[in-house]
């Protein structure tokens, strides 16, 4: 079993000493000055502090709002979009639906204290580091027939639960918009409305030992209240097992979602902004086709960078300088296929990814060069080098408009979900949906008559509102 190296993996985000090789080449003023300027225009363009909040917020009203429906799963939002970190059609939106009466639990654990018509599997962990197998201790009063269908008899008496079945039977399970090619443990849906939604199905889970690890790190970040809470969140598995196992059909990954949520909303502005700017500099400069890097990488590489530095030290000023460290860190992480995974460190997140000698070659000179450009490495980012670039009214003009925008479009996605009856059929003539798509229209008007009077050739009203919700 492939074990990773933390220290050679995570050396750079140790506390880089003040005197950075950035400063070798680049004089610390304009470093700084630059920083701070980016700092803004990532507020302007929708990364800042309280418009994360907002739609964090949104998506969890959102969750509760569906939450109050009869179900036989609790739906929660996942990744950037509860994270507050892009905004409505600038990435999928990622959906747990967890099974209400099913448990997974760790070793250890009193299954006596768990309430008699929850389907009960203890983990066997004894697989790949962050991933486990599911043997049924307990069955329930009642069990859906697609966990029904998902057991597999291994002898003397004994069933495990088979992730393969699992994620083959809830594709057959029919959601609103048109489903799309499956991707790992996500079943992709479009929803016609400019974006995609990815719907992962998951077991609670409860492993006090595997979060108590963790929390007993010796660490700088998070505080110990933010540990206790992320503790307190519990975990998940998820129907996907090691890419390089050849019994990955019945693994199941450990995940900790809610927890990594409650991290991200803990990282100050300047280093979600580099987050941001991390996910920027992999999408549009190493442009990976395969997955071979995630945003889910660079996530892991700002957890390690924040835990092993004291929060003070990360400020607007300094933005350039931790991009560039952190940007030290993905070329080891590349050269080296080794990056563990913060809640589990055994876990190797560049393990199976597919990456070779050449592509490695070449994305380790990507982000040498990019580390030796220092500031000047902002300017490849297309929509970074626009804000720069251009009036700053226009964009102050803009930016107003495309954040109100999008918080009106939250506040009807929420109105809806309130205004259906009990067959899912929504009454269109509600007041509130009036009046959110009236000064929605009021919007787009506005901005269909400025690009109109400024020599754009804009299409319709429609299309436009697409583009400013990118």
């Amino acid at each position: 079993m492939e074990e990773v190296d933390t220290d050679s993996a995570v050396s750079k985000t140790g506390i880089v000493p003040i005197n950075s090789s950035l400063y070798n080449h680049h004089s610390r003023n304009h470093v700084e000055g630059v920083s701070v300027e980016i700092c803004n225009i990532m507020t302007l363009l929708g990364y800042g502090e309280e418009i994360r909040r907002r739609r964090g917020e949104k998506y969890m009203e959102n969750d509760m709002l569906v939450g109050a429906t009869p179900s036989n799963s609790t739906q929660l939002t996942a990744g950037s979009k509860a994270e507050g970190l892009t905004c409505l059609a600038e990435s999928d939106r990622d959906l747990l639906l967890v099974l209400k009466s099913v448990l997974c639990v760790e070793d250890g654990v009193d299954v006596h204290t768990i309430p008699d018509d929850i389907e009960v599997y203890s983990m066997d962990t004894r697989v790949y580091p962050g991933h486990c197998r599911m043997l049924l201790e307990r069955p329930g009063s009642s069990r859906l027939n697609f966990i029904n269908n998902a057991l597999c008899d291994i002898g003397d008496g004994n069933s495990l639960l088979s992730s393969g079945f699992v994620l083959d039977e809830t594709s057959k399970i029919k959601h609103e918009g048109v489903q799309l090619e499956r991707s790992g443990p996500s079943l992709p849906m479009s929803t016609g409305l400019g974006y995609d939604i990815d719907i992962v199905w998951a077991v609670r889970c409860q492993c006090p030992g595997i979060l108590q690890r963790w929390a007993q790190r010796s660490r700088h970040w998070p505080p110990p209240d933010v540990v206790l809470k992320v503790v307190s969140l519990g975990s998940v598995v998820t129907p996907i097992g090691h890419k390089g196992s050849e019994y990955s059909y019945l693994e199941w990954r450990i995940c900790f979602n809610m927890g990594e949520t409650e991290l991200v909303n803990n990282l100050n502005g300047t280093q979600a902004k580099l987050y941001v700017l991390l996910k920027m500099i992999v999408k549009e400069v190493l442009k990976p086709k395969k997955k071979e890097i995630t945003s889910y990488v660079l996530k892991n590489i700002m957890f390690w960078q924040a835990e092993r530095n004291p929060p003070a030290i990360f400020q607007e000023k300094n933005l350039i300088h931790w991009l560039h460290d952190a940007l030290g860190t993905l070329r080891t992480a590349i050269s080296s296929t080794q990056m563990p995974y913060y809640m589990i460190p055994e876990r190797n997140l560049m393990a199976a990814r597919g990456l070779h000698d050449e592509q490695q070659r070449k994305w380790v000179t990507y982000i040498k060069d990019m580390m030796e450009e220092g500031p000047r490495v902002i300017l490849r980012l297309p929509r970074i080098r626009q804000a720069i670039i251009g009036h700053p009214e226009p964009l102050l003009w803009f930016c107003k408009r495309r954040i109100e925008l999008e918080m009106l479009q939250l506040g009807w996605m929420n109105r809806m979900v309130q205004c259906r009856d009990e067959n899912g059929k929504c009454d269109d003539t509600d007041v509130i949906l009036e009046i959110i798509c009236r000064r929605q229209d009021e919007i787009l008007s506005e901005v269909y008559l400025r690009m109109f009077m400024e020599g754009s050739a804009p299409n319709d009203q429609e299309d436009i509102m697409y583009r400013m919700l990118l």
